[in-house]
């Protein structure tokens, strides 16, 4: 089966924004005169989630489908059995088991491609969509949400400008903008940020990623490489110190790019997509650092994985010291975030090294609370921590990369 039609995968292009663009005019029309084209706004989100699955990425689509009706299930039925006032843990358990279970088969298959792995549902933007049905089932469990719209959880989970790669919004912020039409004066400033995040997306992406992931980086890599094996042993050079800076680079001016564009085209669609990065590299600490890089990711561990482990453990008295349980959670959240990422050493250890990093940070700053008259504060300071913070957070970026694994071992 293969249809004869453009596939246009999300931010990749100019013509992308070209297509994108002229599909905008009616929403932005609409919304400038005070009424949503709620009709219009579905027909044109699946016009372009069908561009991303059409041609010889049909199963994908198929997939996709599937999987919503799996989740709808899920989530439907898990609302009904609250709404009849049942509250079960092992049955809020079950829910979330059901609907994180597509995304884990799809990481077990890309870990291991020759064993094959019956109902595995793989598309682009599985693990986004999966973030927001188990955010849904964890706030039907806490009664925040007690009624599930099916056009508006539909519109949630397939919002096509955050459907592949995110921002990570949340059901309830969303349902309450997606059926109204902002006021023309707050609607004003929305296009004006949305046009430039646009251009800074553009930027960022195109012009600085470009630079640093297709221009430099295979030129480093590959000096490093040869340097690695000229040097034997642990292969270390500074061929390899280039590459760690030109890739943790690449990785944010191009991540940070499409996060822009996802949400400049929200706000074009009168929707406040919360954003992704806030200066994450002037962070003077790695907890600082988390609150700046991939906000809604980490936001959505700490509330659902974080938050909620400290509150059973709690409950169950599984920990007496709460220094203990806090650095038990974060080895839980960041080992979690590392197998996510996939089930290859380098992320593991790459969640790992988090994990110790912001333990280490949590060390320090209650010593430094206890003997703050004896440590000095001062615009030196400031810039030394943001130093190290960054270094620390460019190696860490050298482990998530896989660049070791092939240096050391030759696995790509």
């Amino acid at each position: 089966m293969n249809f004869n039609f453009i596939n246009l995968q999300p931010y990749t292009n100019p013509q992308y924004f070209v297509y994108l663009m002229i599909g905008l005019v009616p929403i932005i029309i609409g919304l400038y005169h005070g009424h949503r084209l709620k009709i219009y706004e579905v027909a044109f989100s699946l016009v372009f989630l069908f561009l991303i699955f059409d041609g010889d990425k049909w199963q994908q689509g198929v997939n996709l489908i599937i999987y919503l009706l799996f989740q709808l299930l899920v989530s439907y039925w898990y609302l009904h059995y609250r709404q009849n006032g049942k509250n079960k843990t092992w049955v809020f358990y079950l829910a979330v088991v059901l609907a994180i279970l597509p995304l884990v088969l799809v990481k077990f298959q890309i870990a291991f491609p020759k064993a094959p792995i019956p109902g595995v549902l793989a598309f682009l933007g599985i693990s986004y969509i999966t973030f927001k049905t188990v955010q849904v089932i964890m706030e039907i469990r806490d009664g925040a949400i007690k009624e599930l719209d099916l056009s508006t959880y539909l519109r949630f989970l397939l919002f096509f400008p955050t459907f592949s790669s995110g921002p990570i919004d949340r059901y309830r912020r969303f349902a309450k903008e997606c059926n109204v039409a902002p006021k023309r004066d707050q609607y004003l400033a929305d296009l004006e940020i949305a046009t430039r995040n646009l251009f800074q997306g553009f930027l960022y992406k195109f012009v600085l990623g470009w630079f640093f992931g297709t221009y430099w980086l295979p030129k480093i890599s590959k000096a490093a490489l040869i340097a690695g094996a000229a040097n034997g042993g642990l292969k270390f050079s500074w061929w390899l110190v280039a590459y760690m800076y030109c890739y943790s680079m690449y990785l944010f001016f191009d991540f940070a790019g499409y996060s822009l564009f996802a949400v400049s085209i929200s706000n074009f669609m009168g929707i406040h997509t919360p954003v992704n990065f806030n200066k994450p590299f002037i962070s003077q600490n790695i907890k600082e650092f988390w609150n700046r890089w991939h906000m809604t990711l980490s936001f959505w561990f700490r509330d659902y994985i974080y938050m909620r482990f400290t509150f059973f453990a709690m409950k169950k008295k599984l920990f007496k010291n709460p220094i203990r349980l806090s650095q038990a959670a974060y080895l839980l959240l960041f080992l979690t975030m590392g197998f996510w990422h996939g089930l290859t050493w380098y992320y593991i250890v790459y969640g790992l090294f988090h994990a110790m990093a912001i333990i280490i940070n949590d060390c320090w700053l209650r010593y430094k609370k206890k003997h703050k008259e004896q440590i000095p504060s001062n615009k030196f300071t400031k810039w030394l921590a943001i130093f190290v913070t960054f270094n620390i957070v460019c190696f860490s970026f050298l482990i998530f990369s896989g660049f070791l694994s092939e240096l050391w071992f030759g696995w790509k």
